[in-house]
């Protein structure tokens, strides 16, 4: 009868070894929850295994490595990095423009970690092909030094592995119910410790939470909808769950490590050759260095035993297998470290150079920008709920509304929670070509200052405007009280001299630049000192150039000490 020896390293992704190292051992399934769910949870097993360096079923005797190539980690990070590397950016309608960017800078950025929460999330996708996020809200509590902490708004990526949906039988985008299931450690009443079985169930009308089948807490839900995103990596047309970046190279990466394998034990095989004697006696020959051997019988003949086979051919075979594995993933060779020389090639070209990679960016793009708006409307949803301050316009974090935008925000309004994501550019992109870009369209009239600052990556711009228009007034006034100290020099020259001042030596460049003011220019024109009417100027406005030009001096002494 046949016999089939599969490879060493295939145990890897098989049951025995990712059970024991997986998510899935560490969760007790019912048999239906098993029946339904259980390919699934064995591909991300299989998946994470293979991802952390788990290439092996076992060790090899003293002396032997089992060679691993990790490119499933390498190329799977790689993607992650180069899709949300520069991180995303959200947009609302105009008329929300004063209120939620800065609901959702407070509930990303402030109250969790944006770019390590995408990192996480473009990992569980990569990895597992499945990625679920889950919004909730914690409540002000008083830490053990007794601080107040402040309550906030939680964005959590969840593992996969312990998430069962249900969702609607016609609609696949419906989620009906919700289960979390995972096991923790714990402290029994008797003082040891203890493995125990967290479930949390979630519906539109309630939330139930269970310790090893026992209910330990219920409440309605108030957000009337279940506060679960899920994000597949690539969609799998008629099926729920997501296809990984990883899966299709699996099995190139088994083959490229056994190849090495192979390849390494052939030149420490040669690295220390066996030697070779016919026709004489071992115990006769004297080993060692600068030894000579003589008084051989005729027909002996002593030897190193030499490799015949042709390294070459198994050498292009990995390569073959390299490449294939970059082919399949969209990552170009160049991209991971090989040396490439450095030219001024343009963003078109490069595009088309990473093409395949720029397809699978795409792919994401699609899929996650559609999670990513579901999950805003969960966070605004939760603000309305738990921080409604958070709809209302404040004056000290956000820029003064325009006419046609609202101070305060209906929760029942649906355009409340609409929000679109924009993704920068994934590709490195000359800045100086950008500004020339934005230039050239605002020289056209086709572009305005805030659209501009838009495509150069600035999230806020209204407050940017107000930012570059309070440093310009600070400027002027900055040079109104250069002009009053020189206009006061001035005077005191003439009374002086009796001569009027070279305009040339009383020149001061502005601290603007030449677009503030031309009032550095004493030529520029302006009543004489003690000639004409100065027209009336706002007095607030003369007390702060005033201020600016002389200050308050106080006086000031010595140390008693200091005073020898």
């Amino acid at each position: 009868m046949p016999i089939d020896f599969w490879s060493p390293s295939y145990r890897a992704a098989s049951s025995d070894l990712t059970v024991a190292i997986s998510p899935l051992g560490l969760v007790e399934l019912a048999d239906e929850e098993f029946e339904v769910h259980g390919p699934r949870l064995n591909r991300y097993s299989a998946a994470w295994a293979w991802y952390l360096g788990h290439h092996w079923s076992y060790r090899r005797e003293m002396g032997d490595n089992n060679i691993t190539m990790n490119y499933v980690r390498t190329m799977s990070d790689f993607i992650t990095n180069f899709c949300f590397g520069k991180g995303i950016q959200f947009k609302v309608p105009e008329q929300n423009q004063a209120i939620i960017p800065r609901l959702l800078h407070e509930v990303w950025d402030n109250q969790n970690n944006k770019h390590y929460l995408l990192w996480q999330m473009g990992q569980l996708a990569s990895v597992t092909g499945d990625c679920f996020v889950k919004v909730a809200y914690d409540e002000p509590y008083a830490d053990g030094a007794g601080v107040m902490r402040a309550g906030r708004i939680r964005i959590l990526p969840l593992n996969p592995a312990h998430c069962f949906p249900e969702y609607h039988p016609h609609d696949r985008e419906r989620l009906l119910r919700f289960k979390l299931k995972y096991r923790f450690w714990g402290t029994s009443p008797e003082g040891t410790r203890q493995v125990y079985t967290f479930t949390e169930i979630l519906t539109d009308e309630s939330v139930q939470q269970f310790v090893n089948d026992e209910l330990v807490d219920s409440y309605p839900n108030p957000l009337g909808m279940v506060p679960v995103v899920h994000i597949p990596n690539v969609t799998i047309t008629s099926s729920p769950w997501g296809q990984s970046d990883i899966w299709d190279v699996i099995q190139l990466n088994r083959e490229l490590n056994e190849k090495m394998t192979e390849v390494s034990d052939i030149i420490n095989y040669h690295a220390a050759p066996v030697t070779i004697i016919t026709g004489a006696k071992a115990s006769q020959l004297e080993r060692g260095p600068k030894k000579v051997w003589a008084g051989l019988p005729k027909d002996a003949q002593v030897f190193n035993l030499e490799s015949r086979g042709e390294m070459a051919g198994a050498l292009e075979y990995i390569q073959l297998i390299k490449r294939a594995m970059h082919e399949i993933t969209g990552v170009p060779e160049t991209a991971l470290g090989q040396f490439q020389p450095v030219s001024n090639t343009s963003g078109v070209a490069l595009a088309i150079q990473y093409q395949p990679l720029m397809n699978r960016y795409q792919m994401k793009k699609v899929h996650f920008t559609n999670g990513l708006e579901k999950l805003n409307e969960i966070i605004i949803r939760t603000a309305a709920v738990f921080q409604p301050e958070l709809l209302v316009y404040d004056a000290s974090q956000s820029a003064m509304p325009e006419a046609d935008q609202l101070t305060q925000l209906d929760p029942l309004d649906p355009t409340t929670y609409k929000t679109t994501i924009h993704w920068p550019e994934p590709l490195p992109v000359d800045a100086l070509i950008k500004l020339n870009e934005a230039q050239a369209k605002m020289a056209l009239g086709i572009e305005s200052k805030k659209g501009a600052l838009r495509s150069l990556g600035e999230e806020f711009p209204n407050e940017k405007m107000i930012e570059i228009f309070d440093e310009l007034m600070d400027d002027a006034i900055d040079q109104g009280a250069l002009d009053m100290v020189r206009a006061q020099i001035g005077q005191a020259v003439m009374l002086a001299t009796g001569l009027l001042p070279d305009a040339s030596g009383m020149q001061t460049t502005s601290a603007g630049g030449a677009n503030v003011s031309s009032a550095g220019n004493p030529s520029s024109g302006g009543p004489l000192p003690g000639v004409g009417g100065i027209p009336p100027i706002e007095e607030d406005l003369i007390n702060k150039m005033t201020s600016r030009a002389y200050g308050a001096r106080f006086a000031q002494r010595r140390v008693p000490d200091e005073d020898k």
